[in-house]
């Protein structure tokens, strides 16, 4: 039996001495195939297995990498350059050294897997730039004046090129340089002292001189540029946005910008559809992915497209000159089959880089600013390279999730010690109840209609800040009244009574059906009122459950056609209550700082024992609905339950039953319009660098809710004023 293993030992150890570094080399460059392509695709997919497996690609293929380098300086020096046999395995080992630089240089579509890596660029240069070293003291152990060694040098080249590349990138996308890069030069404004110079030499001569000032009225001061191409497809949204997006990119380093730089992007969004403004962002924020993540920034600049050149012909003229001059017999057959490999990879993955990049926004920028024969030939080509999903920029979907869903098909938590720690079950549960639906148009109509009509309140900082802190409470209070309310008011006014004495003298308390807010009872538009100044989370819970009630029960009550689904206003606000959930529980770290957690938390161990209890009734969410608003709440749950529990549960029964005394289409727009609210609300009150990581999972309509609201003026990273002051020196 001993002998057996000892056999088998040294049968594994005799393979792994002959494949050892052409397997990790190959894997090395399979990983790079992988990333690649996943790199691409996390842009415009949420999935999250799309999100897990570049990570671990992301992590791998460096270590890959670095192992295989590793490796190679071992062995070379254990080679007996004077014997044949081992002089040959000597520079065909040495000459994958260079392959393996090109792995660790990384794809073009992902440089960087999230910000952080972005922070940590110096780190990551101080272990490339001693990755090459290593590679030149291979090259230098197994130099000898021979045709492979000196295609190993040329090959050396691409190598070294990538790996500046990476590292010029990856400084580039960090915080505190792009800061630097993107911050404008300083203004200092009037020359204060020869002003004071000339003041007083006017005072010395006797005059009497008086100081007036002035305001110079801010109007835009930039023309978007008309393209030159306009065969090219949205050829005027690429040149807009990119015009903007010179100026906004500093939105995502925490700078502040001018009364110029709103008045600038003003003069463009009010005067489009909405249909062009979502897709100025989209294109703005597909900028702003390949500064964060990607190489296309830079390749696209003139140096970057100079040195691609000479890498990728670097890499054909080596293997042009491996195939025609190198003698086959001198190396072993499995040795060349590795190095056509790994040199038809590198050009295969040089190549898909290219028809990425020539698909690409940037490339689509560039030839609409050019109209000639060469320009033409070029996108007509360019039109026929076959791309997965064409040019897409994110996913144009939002996550859904729904607390009664969760509630009624949750089960108890089955895990062992190793997913405890991981958290893997909490973290699959979660996954496995958000779903995915399209952005619609509805949706982007009515974001875009509300924020324009907002802007045109934005006058200055205080108007702009009430804007930006306002979450259901400005559409209560700027409610519209019904004829019938301001008739009350007219009759009110000529009997010299308030409106409530005329209510009691009608003795009219609506409790359905009602027409505007001001006809539903106090104490229920008391409720309304509360609702939207609790806590923020609380609020989230409070109208999500709300919005769901109605939702069910209206639908319950309407009788042929489904009038609740082919209401906008309905459809929208179970669109947004259900997002705005998904990112209290998916993406906590994008809202305000709360209890959020531990709210939701309770809100459903509440609702899965409610449930439970009526278990044989309430199998769907449409029972369940109906059975929570069957439920007495007369006295308030907080009297009953103390602060002990943070469930906001019959909260929410509380808010629905007063929503419902509202008739269905002003309650729909009403809830619409409060949802709209929590979404900007929500959207301003969340940092930069949140909005840029979730670029990298196929983006959030949060982020294009955000960037919107920066254009047209609703931000409070404006410096808002009134114009730009003068002083003029009046001599008399």
């Amino acid at each position: 039996m001993w002998n057996l293993l000892k056999s088998f030992q040294d049968r594994l150890q005799t393979i792994l001495d002959g494949w050892e570094i052409p397997a990790l080399v190959l894997t090395s460059l399979g990983l790079q195939s992988i990333l690649i392509v996943l790199g691409y695709r996390r842009k415009f997919s949420t999935s999250e297995k799309l999100i897990f497996f570049p990570w671990i690609t992301y992590l791998l293929a460096s270590w890959v990498a670095t192992v295989s380098l590793g490796i190679i300086s071992n062995t070379i020096p254990n080679l007996d350059a004077n014997d044949k046999v081992e002089r040959a395995e000597l520079d065909i080992t040495a000459f994958w050294a260079p392959f393996v630089l090109l792995h660790l240089a990384g794809p073009d579509t992902i440089t960087a897997y999230s910000l952080e890596d972005n922070s940590l660029w110096r780190r990551q240069a101080i272990m490339l730039v001693s990755q090459v070293g290593v590679a030149v003291f291979i090259i230098i152990r197994a130099w000898e004046n021979t045709l492979l060694n000196i295609l190993t040098i040329l090959m050396f080249i691409p190598g070294l090129i990538k790996i500046g590349e990476r590292i010029w990138v990856l400084r580039s996308g960090s915080s505190e340089n792009f800061k630097a890069t993107t911050r404008l030069r300083g203004d200092p404004g009037p020359n204060y002292a020869r002003y004071m110079e000339e003041y007083h030499s006017k005072k010395v001569e006797g005059f009497e001189v008086t100081t007036e000032t002035f305001e110079t009225p801010v109007v835009s001061n930039i023309s978007f540029p008309v393209p030159s191409n306009v065969m090219i497809p949205d050829a005027t949204s690429l040149q807009c946005a990119y015009e903007l997006f010179k100026t906004f990119k500093q939105l995502f380093s925490d700078l502040i910008l001018s009364i110029q730089d709103i008045k600038n992007s003003q003069s463009y969004f009010q005067k489009v559809q909405f249909e062009e403004a979502f897709k100025v962002i989209e294109i703005e924020l597909g900028f702003m992915y390949d500064v964060f993540y990607t190489k296309a920034y830079y390749v696209y600049s003139g140096r970057g497209g100079l040195l691609r050149s000479i890498s990728f012909s670097c890499t054909v003229i080596v293997l042009l000159v491996f195939m025609i001059k190198i003698d086959r017999k001198a190396y072993e057959i499995q040795d060349r089959k590795v190095t056509y490999v790994l040199l038809s990879g590198a050009i295969i993955l040089e190549i898909y880089s290219v028809l990425l990049l020539l698909k690409s926004d940037w490339s689509m920028l560039w030839l609409s600013k050019h109209k000639n024969v060469m320009a033409i030939l070029l996108y007509k080509a360019i039109s026929f390279i076959p791309l997965f999903n064409g040019n897409k920029r994110w996913s144009n979907t939002m996550g859904q999730y729904n607390l009664i869903t969760y509630c009624l098909k949750h089960k108890a938590a089955r895990c062992g010690a190793v997913q405890r720690f991981l958290f893997h079950y909490e973290m699959s549960e979660k996954n496995r109840h958000q779903q995915r639906e399209g952005v619609s148009e509805d949706l982007k109509k009515l974001v875009f209609e509300q924020l324009l009509e907002k802007s045109k309140s934005a006058s200055d900082l205080k108007a702009c800040k009430e804007l930006c802190g306002c979450r259901g409470d400005r559409v209560l209070r700027n409610a519209a009244k019904c004829p019938d309310c301001i008739n009350k008011e007219k009759l009110a006014k000529q009997k010299h009574e308030s409106v409530a004495a005329v209510e009691r003298e009608f003795d009219h308390q609506v409790t359905e059906n009602a027409k505007c807010i001001y006809e539903i009872s106090e104490e229920n538009r008391k409720m309304l009122q509360e609702s939207v100044e609790v806590e923020f989370d609380q609020s989230i819970l409070l109208w999500h459950i709300a919005t769901d009630l109605c939702y069910y029960s209206d639908q319950q009550n309407s009788t042929g056609t489904n009038a609740v689904d082919n209401d906008s206003n309905c459809k929208v606000s179970k669109l947004l209550s259900d997002y705005m959930i998904y990112l209290l529980v998916m993406r906590p770290i994008m809202l305000p700082n709360g209890i959020e957690q531990i709210r939701f938390q309770d809100t459903c161990a509440e609702a899965i024992e409610f449930f439970q209890e009526r278990k044989s009734i309430c199998e769907e969410e449409s029972q369940a609905c109906i059975k929570l608003l069957e439920v007495n709440t007369e006295i308030s749950p907080s009297i009953v339950k103390g602060d002990r529990s943070k469930s906001v549960l019959f909260d929410k029964c509380r808010l629905a039953k007063s929503l419902k005394c509202l008739e269905p289409q002003k309650k729909w727009e009403l809830l619409c319009h409060v949802w709209m609210e929590i979404l900007c609300f929500a959207a301003t009150k969340c940092r930069w660098n949140h909005h840029a990581q979730q670029l990298s999972r196929g983006g959030e309509l949060f982020t294009h809710v955000w960037l919107l609201m920066a254009h047209l003026g609703i931000t409070e990273q404006f410096q808002i004023s009134k114009g730009h002051a003068r002083a003029m020196l009046v001599v008399h």
